[in-house]
């Protein structure tokens, strides 16, 4: 066998490998600027800026390998006041390509917000919809040793596509230099049926938090944070430190534990409008075959102009 179809096949095989793993429970979507995309991954947060916040977000991840996932997320959230009840409202929708696997999701988002203490605590429920399709394409080599798809139960052979319900919760409790919140995904477990099975999407739990800390000199703030994520079986944590400058250019590193060392930057360009960029080097095998992974966000928040809402955090921190 030459050495090139060795490599296509392994690469096919690492490919199957990772595509069944996310189907049968491997976390959502990794998120390298979750300091800034809370939305995401914890209802909670809807409302947090005090106005409207719109954001854009795009991750290709593991540059130069055929099948490598690629995720896009736009979500918007408001803080709202409807009989004097302090609230957030928010709609997301994301869409992560794996190889022949495609998911699109779209889900409401509803927090109700309540003074405590020195801060704000929101009660955060998101729901909406999970949509996973399935396009294989299979290249079985010319061998006794392999089998067809079709030979093997468990392994989908045409296009296949499943709609299920899907439910989100999240706490979420910020103060001026501080905020912590705890989330959970896919509370309901929602599975797919297939011709060939029923795959369904794990719960998954998230803890965040982070501090904002004045340096000697004011213009400058250190920003440091975690973001820990499991699904029950396997746990990853990010530790995070950003350094913000007269609150328009920051910059940082993360460490992701088991998988890579992130840069990030970021600037504000006009007034509310803010871009993020964060780029993964991998420290594990993979980065022998891979140029690494890039994030970029954008993001814009403004006030509401036709009700009046209090707004205590003008941070970059919290936006």
């Amino acid at each position: 066998m030459t050495t090139r179809r060795m490599k296509k096949i392994i690469s096919i095989s690492v490919l199957i490998i990772g595509v069944f793993m996310n189907i049968l429970g491997q976390q959502d979507p990794q998120n390298s600027q979750f300091m800034f995309n809370k939305l995401i991954y914890n209802p909670g947060y809807a409302g947090n800026s005090g106005g409207i916040c719109a954001t854009a977000s795009a991750r290709q991840q593991w540059v130069g390998f055929k099948g490598a996932p690629s995720t896009t997320v736009v979500y918007a959230d408001a803080a709202v006041n409807p009989f004097n009840i302090s609230s957030g409202v928010g709609l997301s929708i994301g869409n992560d390509q794996l190889g022949f696997e495609k998911n699109l999701s779209i889900a409401g988002t509803y927090a109700y917000r309540m003074d405590l203490g020195k801060g704000t605590l929101g009660i955060g429920l998101n729901i909406g919809f999970y949509n996973k399709a399935l396009d294989p394409t299979w290249e079985i080599p010319t061998s006794d040793y392999h089998t067809p798809a079709s030979g093997d139960p468990l392994i989908p052979e045409g296009k296949e596509s499943f709609v299920a319900f899907d439910i989100g919760l999240g706490l979420f409790y910020s103060t001026e230099n501080f905020y912590v919140g705890v989330s959970s995904t896919h509370i309901n477990q929602p599975s797919f049926k297939f011709n060939k099975g029923t795959p369904f999407m794990a719960r998954h739990y998230y803890v965040t938090g982070g501090y904002s800390l004045r340096l000697p000199n004011p213009v400058f703030e250190l920003l440091p944070s975690f973001f820990l994520q499991s699904d029950g079986k396997a746990t990853q944590l990010t530790i995070n430190t950003n350094v913000l400058y007269n609150k328009k250019i920051w910059g940082g590193v993360s460490y992701r534990t088991g998988d890579a060392l992130v840069a990030l930057l970021g600037l504000q360009l006009i007034n509310g409008l803010r871009i993020g960029y964060s780029y993964d080097f991998p420290t594990s095998d993979i980065r022998k075959n891979t140029g690494g992974t890039h994030e970029l966000m954008l993001k814009y928040c403004f006030d509401i102009s036709l009700e009046h809402v209090p707004k205590r955090y003008k941070s970059i921190r919290f936006l």
